[in-house]
């Protein structure tokens, strides 16, 4: 957070907490006056001359906007706690560059983080196993290679793109669609803990105590794709938001990724969309590590080794190709833990799945 004076953080946190006054009239106001105490105290007629509406002008010296004011002031007393505005030499470079970016970031956990190099990840909410499975490997690797994960903490692909990131170690953000004290979905409540004891971060530029609202969900796509070199869409149908995010990335200038599926899938129609309208199709980690090459933190060498030939599925399947169900017999794994190793490999390149039979891939 810059240097500020205790009068002019109260300034801004007051004028945040009003509804209409979005990124672009904030620019507008804080453009006029020296500073947002300025602003604040200000008569109405200056705001009126701006084209500010009147509701924001008389809200602004409200009762209940000074204590939710105060209540953000001692929320940002506590450790772990972060406020970037927009003026901040440490806000994020990338976010800053668009010409609705959040005035104001709340952050808990690491605010550093938003400055390494990011790739969203998004999807279908009701994801297919599949699709789950994609988003945790591709999240795995990704991480493991040295991006930051970012997505949205929703159910399905987003979830399991954060948990990918933690199983490898690696560091993930979530863009919270509600305020930092309402999170949502309360299910993930426990990933939203693990995601911060892990380094990582929650970001919200909503205030604090704002609670879910369907107009808000879309908004916060821009900063998921305002933080990121690029966004991976694993599985989305034609009407999922993922779709949204896409497109804002492209007019952000951002690289779009879409994995496809089968055509009888209607959770893979979004991104066979996307692909047409000049989405890079993925099918291994590195169709997306190629568009991305220079911003990489690891050299190629140091991503996660691939899986070595004594791997006990590798070692069955050389031996005979299986089905899905024979080689988990074989391992005595779970089918969904068998899956899970399976497509971990086969993004490696070490198996295939041909005609229904996994078979390992000679190098």
């Amino acid at each position: 957070m810059p240097s500020l004076s205790p009068a002019e953080l109260d300034a801004r946190l007051r004028l945040h907490l009003l509804p209409e006054l979005g990124p672009r009239r904030w620019q507008r106001l804080l453009g006029a006056f020296a500073n947002a105490a300025s602003a604040l105290s200000a008569p109405a007629s200056a705001w009126r001359s701006l084209g500010l509406p009147a509701g924001c002008a008389e809200a602004r010296r409200s009762d209940a906007v000074r204590e939710r004011a105060s209540a953000a002031l001692a929320w940002l007393e506590q450790p772990g706690h972060h406020l970037l505005c927009w003026d901040d030499p440490n806000y994020p470079a990338l976010l800053g560059e668009l010409a609705d970016a959040p005035p104001l970031l709340f952050v808990a956990g690491d605010p550093t983080l938003l400055e390494q190099p990011q790739l969203a990840m998004v999807g279908s909410r009701r994801a297919s196993r599949p699709g789950l499975d994609n988003a945790r490997a591709f999240a795995r690797s990704l991480a493991g290679g040295g991006f930051v994960i970012t997505s949205g903490l929703a159910l399905g692909i987003d979830g399991a793109a954060h948990q990918g990131a933690l199983d490898a170690g690696g560091r993930t953000v979530a863009v919270l669609g509600t305020g930092l004290q309402r999170l949502y979905p309360q299910r993930h409540l426990r990933l939203a803990e693990a995601i911060v004891e892990g380094g990582g971060a929650l970001v919200s530029e909503l205030p604090l105590d704002c609670p879910p609202q369907a107009g808000n969900f879309p908004r916060r796509n821009r900063i998921i794709s305002g933080l990121a070199l690029g966004v991976l869409v694993v599985e989305a149908s034609p009407s999922s938001g993922s779709l949204i995010t896409a497109r804002l990335a492209a007019e952000q200038g951002r690289e779009v990724y879409a994995i496809p599926g089968s055509i009888h899938h209607p959770g893979a129609r979004g991104c066979h969309q996307l692909i047409r309208q000049g989405a890079t199709l993925v099918e291994s980690v590195e169709d997306v590590l190629e568009g991305l090459r220079g911003w990489r933190q690891l050299a190629p060498a140091d991503l996660p080794a691939a899986a070595p030939a004594s791997h006990p599925l590798l070692a069955a399947l050389l031996a005979a190709p299986m089905t899905s169900e024979a080689l988990a017999a074989e391992a005595q794994l779970p089918l969904a833990q068998l899956l899970a190793q399976l497509t971990d490999l086969e993004l490696d390149g070490l198996v295939a799945n041909e005609n229904g039979l996994w078979c390992a891939r000679q190098p």
